[in-house]
């Protein structure tokens, strides 16, 4: 049995716990938490830090490179697994399953498609301001949800990308903390895409340069 595996269930079979998620966050099932590819780690705390160490390479590539086109299927999974690929080996290939959030497993790829004419076509004709086309591009992704999880960390990524390489805006802040852990901050923020998804995104604008 993997350590993931046997760590959840001595959790659940000792303490009677099971693995803390985020509010909002995405619980992985037992195939997709089979692909931890750490075997050493043993917490959700060093899981965390072993996914910002890679998070943190991947950002590096992805503001140091030369490529201006991010608006197609091929990069958004490129950057999914440039973020993740050192910690899970499904890191850039699309969900197999339905989750409680995101579109259904066989619409993914005909929904980022959808997303990337739509976000090229508001660029082109100036359909809305900068900020505002990077925040619904990631609100879009993050309804979406094609991965298995790390998708709001590359949701913002893909918005921060997009701002600093295609429209010369400074990436955002995003609340001035992470927003991975359980707080106020990330409350705060699940409330404002919950908004955006009833049409209103005044509370994700202002969120997202707090």
């Amino acid at each position: 049995m993997p350590l993931w595996r046997s760590w959840c269930a001595h959790l659940q079979k000792s303490y009677g716990m099971k693995p803390e998620y985020a509010d909002g966050a995405t619980p992985l099932d037992p195939d997709e938490a089979a692909g931890l590819k750490l075997t050493h780690v043993a917490t959700m705390k060093e899981l965390n830090i072993f996914e910002q160490q890679n998070i943190q390479q991947a950002a590096a590539w992805a503001f140091g490179g030369r490529e201006k086109d991010m608006l197609n299927q091929q990069y958004i999974r490129q950057l999914h697994k440039r973020m993740f690929g050192h910690v899970w080996k499904w890191a850039g290939e699309y969900r197999t399953s339905n989750k409680n959030i995101g579109v259904a497993r066989e619409m993914i790829g005909i929904e980022l498609r959808q997303l990337c004419d739509d976000v090229a076509y508001w660029i082109a004709q100036a359909t809305f301001p900068p900020d505002e086309i990077a925040a619904r591009l990631h609100h879009r992704l993050v309804a979406i949800h094609p991965f298995s999880n790390g998708n709001g960390r590359h949701a913002r990524l893909m918005a921060d990308v997009l701002l600093e390489r295609k429209l010369n805006r400074p990436r955002f802040s995003w609340g001035g903390v992470g927003l991975v852990a359980s707080g106020d901050m990330r409350s705060a923020y699940i409330r404002a895409l919950q908004a955006a998804d009833c049409g209103d995104y005044a509370p994700l604008m202002q969120f997202v340069r707090s």
